[in-house]
């Protein structure tokens, strides 16, 4: 959101101060701060001040696009629900699920929306997009008003923008205002933290009735529920069991890839802030270092990084600084070899011209015991360290 480059060891506690304030207000983002090497080893005189509290943005929220909301939800027979990160980072959890009560709507989100709305939910039809459930895609697809929360329309949710959700007027909440209209247009908006939006339009929402609508969004899910092969060990397996037999409760962290994907499918989310995955970039190597980090944030949670061959190789190192600091860390390789996602690219759209995706094998369980932590093998036979 801002950078710095500070060269005045006199600047130092403002920078940092403005820094942190910049960070944390609006739609947060990170700030970078470039350092002389001068500066690092200097001393100066540091005065004491309170930093600026970052206050939600609600000033925005105007009374007249609330009512505009309110206007369009009350003429709508078939309404869904869109839920992205924000309303995750805004903590809106409670207000949503009193939002789509009152609306009486299926819910679907995105990637970085997972948690926000409880996955067990029957109004909860799984994710949207490329890589979410029909019932999801085709509700979409049918409503009349869609109603957009904290969701910034990424192509991997749309698809040809230009194609979506073509049947709806569509109504966006957001925090930043170079969201609305950028990548879909939208009939309406309202601009301000979620939490707060929320807030405003449940107090003038009545409730509302769409039982035949959520019936037959209920059929669809039931009609094309999310299959994968029994017979085998298999990630989607993993990922239902992996909910099972830590009751929901762990909090989980993934790479980028196949097995990201299959998380996001498979594995139920019923809560914020326990479902740790990159948004965007394709960054492989951030799950294992992100594990960590929940780990010391949250020293009494069960923390469980997923992850795939190649994107443990990037920071697997991590491995010895969570078996040195003793934290309650379980890390879950799905091993096919390979680069899964980009190879699967190469199969469907480059006429299989593989590049650089087969990797050579590797001692995953000897790595993890020369980190000083222990390892074993599923779906192929023990081998003795």
């Amino acid at each position: 959101k801002h950078s710095y480059l500070l060269k005045d060891p006199e600047d130092t506690a403002r920078v940092f101060k403005e820094a942190f304030y910049i960070a944390g207000t609006g739609r947060p983002g990170p700030v970078l701060i470039d350092i002389t090497k001068d500066v690092t080893a200097a001393k100066a005189e540091y005065e004491y001040k309170k930093p600026e509290p970052v206050e939600r943005v609600k000033d925005t929220i105007k009374t007249e696009d609330v009512d505009k909301v309110i206007d369009m939800i009350s003429k709508a027979k078939k309404p869904f629900v869109f839920v992205g990160g924000g309303a995750v980072i805004s903590g809106a959890d409670k207000e949503l699920a009193e939002f789509v009560k009152k609306l009486q709507a299926p819910v679907t989100d995105s990637l970085m929306g997972k948690g926000a709305f409880n996955g067990t939910d029957p109004l909860y039809m799984g994710m949207l997009g490329m890589h979410g459930t029909k019932a999801a895609n085709f509700g979409v697809s049918e409503c009349d008003l869609l109603v957009v929360v904290g969701a910034r329309f990424s192509d991997r949710v749309t698809g040809n923008a230009k194609k979506f959700a073509t049947e709806a007027k569509i109504v966006q909440f957001d925090i930043d205002p170079a969201e609305i209209n950028k990548n879909v247009k939208v009939d309406a908006s309202i601009i301000g933290d979620i939490k707060e939006i929320l807030k405003c339009v449940n107090a003038k929402l009545t409730q509302q009735k769409h039982d035949e609508w959520v019936a037959h969004v209920e059929e669809l899910a039931a009609k094309y529920p999310l299959t994968y092969h029994k017979d085998k060990l298999t990630g989607p397996y993993i990922m239902e069991k992996l909910y099972e037999v830590t009751n929901g409760d762990a909090i989980i962290t993934t790479e980028v890839g196949q097995h990201q994907m299959w998380a996001a499918q498979h594995l139920v989310v019923d809560k914020p802030r326990h479902h740790l995955t990159s948004g965007g970039c394709g960054t492989m190597g951030f799950g294992l270092p992100g594990a960590l980090g929940a780990a010391f944030a949250e020293p009494d949670k069960q923390v469980v990084h997923i992850c795939g061959d190649g994107g443990f190789k990037m920071t697997g190192m991590e491995l010895y600084t969570a078996a040195r600091e003793g934290k309650k860390l379980i890390s879950i390789v799905i091993n096919n070899s390979c680069l899964g996602m980009v190879r699967q690219w190469q199969q469907l759209f480059y006429n299989e011209h593989y590049s650089n995706t087969l990797l050579t094998e590797f001692d995953f369980i000897g790595f993890a015991h020369s980190c000083g932590a222990g390892g074993r093998r599923s779906g192929a036979p023990q081998q003795k360290h």
